[in-house]
Parts: structure tokens; sequence; C-alpha cells
């Protein structure tokens, strides 16, 4: 699948090198294509080293420069030799977008799972934080760049029976804000994206009541799509975001303002 851009688009990431985590499917694998799409060689980062392969595969069929690694982002030692991968691999580092997340069970807080809870905030929050402890040094390396979290309209909103999910989501946030302010002399950008409910494999198996009440929870009237995450992202990877740093942007059809 190929992504049609705008001409003054198409080399925008021409010389730069991109690691995407969680990389091989939904909104991760829409990033891929789309920083592929636009010159970036791309470095699929996936638990599901099968996918990553996959999709990275994809990518070079279309001429682009991509390759794929087996990542546990709840894995510090993972993630480490992961961003060693891409430097090896590709000679550098200079964007990273941290997108590996799950769910968890839909319970109140006071019924929730220890090990539910610990898994949840061990993938979504801490994963970044591995993820951006050892890919901040290989982007200063690299002479700067820029790195995308991706958190999440819980990110900014509760949601009852998701006290993890949105604690950790929040947390990106707070993470994203605490890192920009150490790196923003040092030539790297670091902001966050908050999708709302995206049309991904996971929602398509929703039954019709469930996903009508998620649509209805959105005044665009409809769910997001994946490329639509991607191409902000695209954005604030890009040069054009030069003077964007520590900020959390939104792409929710609307939730966060009703």
């Amino acid at each position: 699948m190929s992504t049609h851009l705008p001409t003054a688009y198409e080399a925008e990431f021409a010389g730069k090198v991109a690691l995407v985590t969680g990389g091989a499917s939904g909104i991760g694998l829409a990033l891929s294509r789309r920083l592929a799409a636009s010159g970036a060689a791309v470095v699929v980062a996936d638990h599901n080293e099968e996918s990553a392969r996959k999709a990275a595969a994809e990518l070079e069929a279309t001429g682009a420069r991509a390759a794929a690694v087996a990542l546990d982002v709840t894995d510090p030692a993972s993630v480490e030799a992961g961003v060693r991968f891409v430097v090896d691999t590709f000679g550098g580092l200079h964007l990273a977008v941290n997108n590996a997340g799950i769910g968890g069970p839909s319970l109140p807080t006071g019924e929730y799972g220890i090990e539910d809870w610990n898994r949840v905030v061990a993938t979504n929050l801490s994963g970044v934080f591995y993820s951006m402890r050892y890919e901040l040094p290989a982007i200063l390396a690299a002479g700067g760049g820029a790195v995308v979290n991706i958190s999440s309209i819980l990110g900014t909103n509760g949601f009852a029976g998701s006290p993890a999910y949105a604690a950790a989501k929040h947390g990106v946030v707070g993470l994203t804000k605490s890192a920009a302010l150490e790196y923003a002399a040092q030539n790297v950008r670091i902001n966050a994206v908050g999708p709302g409910f995206i049309d991904t494999p996971l929602l398509r198996d929703t039954d019709g009541p469930a996903r009508d009440h998620l649509v209805s929870l959105h005044p665009a009237g409809r769910l997001g799509t994946s490329e639509e995450v991607a191409e902000l992202t695209a954005f604030l990877l890009s040069d054009r975001a030069s003077f964007i740093h520590g900020s959390y942007h939104l792409v929710d059809g609307g939730y966060s303002a009703s």
C-alpha cells in the first residue's frame, strides 16, 4: 500500500532514519508507511517479529529503505538492543515515534487487577521512558532530530473502567513535556499526539451498539483513521514544526472539546 503525498512532502525525510515502535499494525503501520513515503529509512519495531518483517518488506517493495526488529518495550535491554540495531543498520537515528501500547481490561479502579495495572503501565508508560532513554542519546549523536510519543485523548481526559490506561497516557504527556524542556536547546524536539478512538482492526471487531456509542463521543460523527494520526505525527517530526516543543496535540474529531 503506497501513500500519495503532495510533491513537496515526498522527500521531506530524505536522509533521515526513523524508528517506529509498535510499527507493524494499526496506527504504527500507518506511521511507518507515512515516514517511508517521505523518504525516511524506517525501522519497524514490534513485539511480533513476523509482522514487523512483513511490514518492512511492504515498505521495501515501494522502493523505501526499511528493516524490522523484534522489540519488547517493557524490557530495557530489548529496547537498548533495538536502538543499537537501528544505528548499526542505517548509521544513525534522527526520528522516533513511540507508539507501542496496549488497552487492558475494563473494570472500576477498586476491582482492577494488580497484574493488569502493572502490565498496562509497563507497556504504555515505562515503555515510552525506556524507548526515549536509549533513543535520545542516539539522536543527539546524529546531530539532533525529533520524537513523537503517542498518548491518547485519555492523556487529558478520564474514562470510566480504564484507570491504568488513562493514568499511563497522562504520564506520557508529563514525560514528554519534561523531556522536551531538557533537550530543546540540543536540537531535539519532543512532542505528544493524543488520538481519539481510531478505526483500527481492533475496533472493527466491536459490536454494533458499542461501536455506535464510540462514534457518538466524537462530534465529527465518525471514528478517526490511522492515516490521520500519521499525518499529524509526520508534521510534528518535520522541520515544518521547528518551533513546537513539549506540546500535546489532539487528533480526536472534537472529542475533547465537548
